[in-house]
């Protein structure tokens, strides 16, 4: 069984963050990188249950905190390894400080 307790806290890391940034933080670009962390997130959940991937749409910057804990634990359900694990970690870490929170 796969430990996905790290991918979870990640993401779940990053959302506290967005959700606790100032408007104009989120503005800036913070919630466009939680976006397109959502996307990627949800692409490779999806592509792991063999299905057609589809896009998650923009909801919004002050939804974009619940979009990336959706999509983070999606592909947490789904994802088949520790290494898969440790690379989606990597991902999040990456959006986070790319959005500066």
């Amino acid at each position: 069984m796969v430990d996905t307790t790290p991918l979870t806290r990640a993401v779940e890391h990053f959302a506290d963050r967005l959700r606790a940034a100032p408007q104009s933080r989120l503005q800036r670009g913070a919630a466009a990188e939680a976006l397109e962390l959502a996307r990627e997130l949800a692409r490779r959940a999806q592509v792991l249950e063999g299905v057609e991937p589809r896009e998650i749409p923009d909801a919004g910057m002050f939804a974009a905190a619940d979009q990336i804990t959706v999509a983070g634990n999606d592909l947490a359900v789904v994802i088949p390894a520790d290494a898969d694990v440790e690379d989606a970690v990597r991902v999040v870490e990456e959006a986070q400080k790319r959005a500066g929170v």
